[in-house]
């Protein structure tokens, strides 16, 4: 038994030995970007809009239960979940491998004679036996440990895919929940402009009845009004599918999806200030995700070399046998063995050189992915930096058509009252107002939805702490 304390004893010492030991491959370091000291489109300057929770910029009560709701049941964000909780369980394994392989095995006769027992405490099939296996590959290259890396950046990978998840969920509902109220309001608009169209063409009945206008102009007004109608249908239909759309990101069925207040009454912050550059690079999941894979596809080109090298173990068995079960524990039917095992690769040397050259080229993959990442955020960044400023400019001159065709309905009232001119005019006035707030409305939403793409562009949007408390929406 003194020669299994010796090996015990070296055993014990090893770990402390191969931390010490050189790994192959290189190790990851960030490659170095470029970034400029501000964004060209950023007007102001400040704390990044990006560091706020989605739950102060989007303050609807209703579209922040609805968020509240697509982060408990959307099943990309389940599956997303159910990812991370397996790359933990990867690198759970990939942890085991530093830790000797232990074994055990038994036997015990039923059928046959008990005879072969050709060698005193030795195992047959024939004997009564059990023994404990060992095996323990020393890390000497470093390909456990590179194997960890690669399986660590990847759960690490997982973890941003999640964050990325997020912030596109809880972008994409409040995009999806802008949409509805301009479908909302546009499609009052449209029933209002019906209805003229509606009284524009009993009126016109009337007059082609007394010959006051030709059947050419009845025959235009009937045609604008059953332009209406379908202009009509058409919105009701794409309500009903932006509700479907938007159940879908909740992870519910198709349903009537809640309301809270109008597009006209959201709040947004009045100055969106972007932030740093280089902020995008500690904040955006997507360019954290692309960093992770390529720390991964590094550590791998480690494995793949050190594979080209060869394996040392530690290898041993402990035991008892006996032909007969009384036997099993007398001092003579004890056996074992242990010794180095040495392993190299030699007609498939090559074959290890190509998976080498193979993790190489990944790893240059990977790296031109992270870098394209970090130039489409920056394109992200700038483009909505960009709309949030060119609506608001739109919003304010629509808001001001607006305000005069309002004037000059009201004016077109007083002269069809004063017999100056007839009622088409009021109605016609009336139809270019409507025409000109659906289009503020459809402004007003494409600011509200480019707030929110920056705040996504920026990287926002995805912790989940404080969130408020659920209420209930039902009605």
């Amino acid at each position: 038994m003194k020669r299994y304390r010796h090996w015990l004893r070296i055993i014990l010492l090893l770990p402390g030995l191969l931390l010490t030991a050189c790994a192959m491959g290189p190790d990851y370091l960030r490659p170095q970007v470029d970034t400029a000291e501000k964004f060209r489109m950023s007007q102001i300057e400040g704390k990044s809009i990006a560091n706020l929770p989605w739950w102060e910029l989007l303050q609807d009560e209703t579209l922040q239960q609805l968020i509240h709701q697509a982060l408990q049941e959307n099943k990309d964000l389940k599956q997303a979940v159910a990812s991370v909780e397996e790359f933990e369980a990867r690198l759970g394994a990939a942890r085991m491998d530093f830790i000797p392989n232990l074994g055990f095995d038994a036997n015990a006769p039923a059928f046959g004679r008990m005879g072969g027992f050709r060698f005193p405490g030795f195992p047959t099939p024939f004997n009564y036996y059990g023994q404990a296996t060992l095996n323990w590959e020393l890390d000497l290259w470093g390909k456990i440990r590179r194997a960890n890396e690669a399986a660590r950046a990847d759960l690490l990978e997982r973890e941003e895919n999640r964050h990325a998840v997020i912030l596109i969920l809880v972008s994409a509902v409040a995009q999806a929940y802008f949409d509805l109220l301009q479908l909302d309001r546009q499609y009052e608009i449209a029933q209002q402009t019906l209805a003229s169209w509606q009284e524009s063409l009993g009126l016109s009945q009337a007059q082609l009845d007394a010959g006051i206008i030709s059947r050419i102009e009845f025959d235009q007004i009937n045609a604008a009004r059953a332009n209406a109608v379908q202009q009509v249908a058409g919105l009701e239909r794409q309500l009903r599918q932006k509700e479907n759309e938007l159940s879908v990101l909740l992870g519910s069925n198709p349903a009537p999806v809640a309301r809270g207040h109008s597009l006209a009454e959201q709040q947004m912050p009045p100055e969106v200030p972007a932030g740093l550059p280089s902020e995008l690079l500690q904040r955006r999941p997507d360019i954290l995700r692309s960093e992770q894979a390529l720390a991964a596809a590094t550590a791998r080109i480690g494995v793949a070399k050190a594979a080209r090298f060869p394996r040392l173990s530690i290898t041993g068995f402990l035991g008892v046998a006996s032909p007969a079960l009384s036997n099993l524990l007398l001092s003579n039917s004890q056996f074992g063995a242990s010794g180095l095992g040495l392993a190299g690769p030699l007609l498939n040397a090559q074959s290890l050189g190509f998976e080498q050259r193979a993790a190489e080229a990944q790893a240059r993959q990977a790296l031109a992915q992270y870098e394209q990442t970090i130039l489409v955020a920056f394109k992200e960044v700038e483009d909505a930096l960009t709309a949030v400023h060119t609506a608001n400019t739109q919003r304010k001159a629509q808001q001001e058509q607006v305000e005069a065709l309002r004037s000059a309905l009201q004016l077109a009232n007083l002269r069809f009252q004063s017999g100056i001119t007839s009622h088409v005019d009021v109605l016609l006035a009336k139809r270019t107002l409507f025409e000109a707030e659906s289009a503020l409305m459809a402004t007003h939403r494409l600011h509200l939805v480019s707030i929110v793409q920056l705040y996504k562009a920026l990287g926002g949007g995805w912790v989940l702490s404080a969130i408020p408390a659920q209420k209930d929406i039902s009605g």
